[in-house]
């Protein structure tokens, strides 16, 4: 494994290139979150596909599929990220939370239950704290299974956090959005009320909401308890792909918006809302965003709002 190019500050978060003896490439990041220090909170982000054949219509990943990284392969990432840190292996965040959600579907490649069950024996991590976000794909049922019983078995009592990624309440535009045959909401529903148990986290309802998507409490109402399930809204980040299908953000991240009708609408409703809104500043990086920085590399416009810092080239050996 080699990294090939990152951006970002030391401050914020890295967005890091790999290519592997294959030719094959794809991103890893890690992240603060302010105002919580390193020691605090420290979040990597992995990708689990070279790319993603699902083609959500807001997401960089998308269009640009060339397989799936082995456990071995996925762990490189993690391996190089936490030993640049932490050369023992020690990491001493009371949270370290381990996202694999850069690039592709996890519920697509089952070399990510490989990874989960490696994690406790490769690292000295009392604040381990994986982070599985999925939308749900069709054929995925036995990873879910699998996925329950690694849950329940290493990371239980809030030590792992689950998330559905629906983005509107509206079927039809659903299918739009994420253009793939995937579980329904009461599929969803009856899955998580078997993967949650007391004292665990609740399972987030992740909307990267945009204008126009709806998100109405009283179908989320039919079949997601508010005891079992929490939802996060996020601003639509700033991707080319965004660009080009015309998406605009509902959230706008400068703003408060705590008062925002929709969400006193559900949190009315029973709902721990969380509204989710990371640095502007992490749009620049390219981190808060799910992109993919090779197709900024071959783009021939910029985007105003993202993907402007300079890539620094061969970094690393």
């Amino acid at each position: 494994m080699k990294i090939i190019a990152k951006t970002g500050t030391d401050e914020m978060a890295y967005v890091y290139i790999v290519e592997y003896e294959n030719g094959k490439m794809l991103e890893c990041v890690e992240s603060l979150q302010p105002p919580f220090a390193r020691e605090e909170k420290w979040i990597l982000l992995v990708s689990t596909m070279h790319g993603c054949p699902v083609g959500c219509k807001m997401c960089d990943a998308g269009g640009y599929f060339h397989g799936k990284p082995s456990a071995e392969e996925i762990l490189e990432q993690i391996d190089f990220m936490v030993r640049n840190r932490y050369p023992s292996g020690r990491v001493p965040s009371k949270q370290f939370k381990i996202q694999f959600a850069r690039m592709g579907e996890p519920a697509l490649n089952d070399a990510v239950l490989d990874v989960l069950e490696e994690l406790p024996k490769r690292y000295d991590a009392p604040g381990l704290m994986p982070s599985i976000s999925s939308v749900a794909p069709n054929g995925a049922d036995a990873f879910f299974e699998r996925l329950l019983e690694i849950k329940n078995r290493l990371y239980s009592n809030g030590h792992f956090q689950f998330q559905f990624s629906i983005h509107t309440t509206d079927l039809d535009l659903r299918d739009e959005l994420v253009p793939v045959k995937k579980w329904g909401f009461a599929k969803m529903a009856e899955f998580g009320e078997r993967f949650y148990r007391e004292g665990d986290r609740k399972i987030t309802l992740n909307f990267a909401l945009a204008q126009g998507q709806p998100l109405d409490p009283e179908v989320l109402k039919e079949h997601f308890s508010p005891d079992i399930f929490l939802i996060k809204i996020t601003p639509l980040n700033p991707t080319y792909r965004a660009m080009e299908n015309e998406l605009e953000t509902y959230i706008d991240p400068n703003t408060d918006a705590s008062q925002d009708a929709i969400v006193t609408a559900l949190e009315d409703a029973g709902y721990q809302v969380i509204v989710s809104i990371g640095e502007v500043e992490e749009n620049l990086i390219g981190s808060n965003c799910g992109q993919y920085l090779r197709r900024h590399l071959e783009a021939e416009g910029e985007l105003s709002d993202g993907y402007t810092y300079a890539l620094e080239e061969e970094v690393l050996g």
